[in-house]
């Protein structure tokens, strides 16, 4: 779900909150060794996205934060802040391209570009994909 987060603040938070959870407390984000990126360059996204971002006359970034039940992917548009909440059943990653990670939900979108030598990045991404996997359902498998 795309949220424009510039109006009516306590009622997204609440959408936000029963979609991917508060965010962690102090000692799990101590424990995580961080829970947010930011400043990741957008490479492609999806048209809902793309006519947002195009609005933008510089290069669009975006931020990614992890939170219990998912992420979220904020960017800013002019003067307002958006966020595409992601809950981690719906969470896709793909790494395309060499350099290039795809988060996707549903008909949503958004690529960011990801250097070889941006280490934090891919150390981040890695984090977010292994906590998916560790909090997620129970597989058929792993019952037998």
């Amino acid at each position: 779900m795309l949220l424009n987060l510039s109006h009516e603040l306590p009622k997204k938070n609440k959408i936000i909150t029963e979609q991917v959870g508060k965010p962690f407390p102090l000692e799990e984000r101590k424990k995580l060794e961080g829970i947010s990126i930011s400043n990741l360059p957008v490479s492609a996204a999806s048209i809902d996205i793309y006519n947002l971002l195009v609005l933008n006359e510089s290069q669009s970034s975006c931020s990614i934060e992890m939170r219990p039940k998912g992420i979220l992917i904020g960017f800013r548009v002019q003067a307002d802040t958006y966020s595409l909440v992601i809950p981690f059943y719906k969470l896709k990653i793909y790494k395309g391209r060499a350099e290039e990670y795809s988060f996707y939900k549903d008909h949503y979108f958004i690529k960011i570009w990801a250097g070889k030598t941006d280490t934090d990045t891919h150390s981040f991404i890695r984090k977010v994909k292994n906590y998916q996997a560790d909090t997620g359902f129970t597989r058929v498998e792993d019952m037998l």
